[in-house]
């Protein structure tokens, strides 16, 4: 649970729907919808949850054309200080945001087919969003048909990232907008799409669509926050369920492996697992055995529906030395002090002085390290607010405000050379009041329960 309130459900509303199945040749595939349930929210486009190849999926029901599962006025006031006329979204982190939380789950895990890639592509038109359209597989019918979309003008015709290009390319003619500024993704651009677009569209401009992307994102949308909670729970009562039943003797492999099931068992979708035990600092799964009396750290990113749950806890194989007792309050203390700093109005960087402050109190300063990132559909996204941090980028948001509706990653790592790492991170969500922190549990020592294993 987190550790502070959110507001409640809207009224909720149901119907039954047909099941659907792909047109085509492939109209054999059948693709069941079994339930429609819409939250009616005042001035917002509804939102379904709904049974999609036998899980609950929340899409956005459009009631009508111009029901936006984003805010229009910003994407648009975005667009125009970039610069940019036309944006197109070729990620699936950026399709999913800007649809309403689609995805074609026939390429939910890898692009790679025939001698190309899939690759989709929204084509956003600034004031102008029923004149966009969206480019899908040649058998994306599949997904469309079962999923609403707002964009009215869906082209399921590609099987390559050209034939993507192509297709952007005539929609632009149609639309008279070959010489326009248009802006690309430009770092997940296929380099024979950007080809196709640079000769095919010799007066157009392209600028990058990512700071427009990035910032549309930054404000999650409350059935967003609603994703991002399930995720952070779910990371949590797995890593709980993996600490009770892992042993010592076993390997990091074999802990690894037990934590991706603990979260597929409860709906998300294993990422990766950085695994430590011991004094050693490697944090790869690896067949280095976990030993009575030394310490596990496992920081996991695991995704629900996209939205990405990563957080650190700890484990001792026994019970802890009086150090690692230390070492972890150590932690604990600069992650409760920074929070302080977490919310609407407050100056972005204020967490990390507010960091630096109880590091300093701390004995083991000389071996900590602090971090805070925005969370979402990718990691370190918006607000970025260090540029020392562990991935490089620009600290854009340090002096900018913080707003409702941004979620953060805030971790504190101690690496000792006796005990090993010793890590919290937790996600916070800024909140009216303040913050909220979805799966804000097992924060102390946790240990194996006795017993045996699974």
């Amino acid at each position: 649970m987190p550790t502070t309130g959110h507001e409640g459900s809207p009224a909720i509303q149901s119907e039954p729907v047909q099941n659907r199945t792909g047109g085509g040749s492939l109209g054999a595939a059948k693709i069941f919808v079994h339930v429609f349930t819409h939250f009616w929210t005042k001035g917002k486009p509804a939102v379904r949850h709904y049974t999609y190849l036998g899980r609950t999926v929340t899409g956005i029901h459009s009631r009508s054309v111009m029901d936006l599962p984003f805010d229009q006025s910003r994407m648009d006031t975005l667009m125009e200080n970039s610069g940019a006329d036309v944006v197109i979204a070729t990620t699936r982190f950026s399709i999913q945001h800007l649809l309403g939380g689609y995805r074609y789950f026939f390429f939910a895990n890898l692009d790679a087919i025939g001698v190309s890639r899939y690759l989709p592509a929204l084509v956003y038109i600034k004031g102008s969003p029923e004149k966009s359209f969206y480019i899908g597989c040649g058998n994306e019918e599949w997904g469309t048909s079962v999923f609403p979309l707002w964009v009215t003008d869906i082209r399921n015709q590609s099987w390559s990232s050209v034939d993507t290009a192509n297709s952007i390319v005539t929609g632009l003619r149609e639309h008279g907008l070959d010489s326009s500024t248009i802006a690309v993704e430009k770092a997940f651009l296929p380099f024979d799409a950007a080809e196709v677009l640079r000769a095919a569209l010799p007066e157009a401009a392209f600028v990058d669509a990512h700071p427009v992307l990035e910032a549309i994102r930054a404000i999650k949308s409350p059935e967003e926050l609603e994703l991002v909670r399930t995720a952070s729970v779910g990371i949590i009562e797995s890593m709980s369920a993996t600490f009770a039943a892992s042993r010592p003797g076993e390997t990091k492999i074999d802990i690894v492996e037990r934590f991706r099931r603990a979260q597929t068992d409860r709906g998300l979708v294993f990422d990766y697992c950085l695994v430590s035990c011991g004094s050693e600092f490697n944090r790869a799964p690896s067949s280095r055995v976990w030993r009575e009396g030394e310490a596990l750290s496992l920081d996991s990113g695991g995704m629900y529906q996209g939205y990405i749950g990563d957080l650190a806890r700890m484990a001792v194989a026994g019970e802890p030395t009086a150090l690692m007792r230390d070492l972890l309050a150590e932690v604990e203390s600069v992650q409760q002090s920074v929070r302080a700093a977490v919310a609407p109005g407050r100056r972005g960087g204020d967490i990390f002085d507010l960091a630096d402050k109880a590091l300093a109190a701390c004995p083991h300063a000389d071996e900590m390290f602090f971090v805070g990132h925005g969370m979402g559909l990718i990691t370190h996204e918006v607000p970025r607010l260090t540029g020392t941090g562990p991935v490089p980028y620009p600290a854009d948001h340090a002096e900018a405000p913080l707003e409702v509706g941004m979620v953060l990653s805030l971790e504190t790592t101690l690496s000792n050379p006796d005990v090993g790492i010793v890590k919290l991170e937790d996600t916070l969500i800024v909140t009216e009041d303040g913050w909220e922190a979805p799966g804000d549990e097992a924060r102390g020592w946790n240990r194996p329960l006795s017993g045996g294993g699974e």
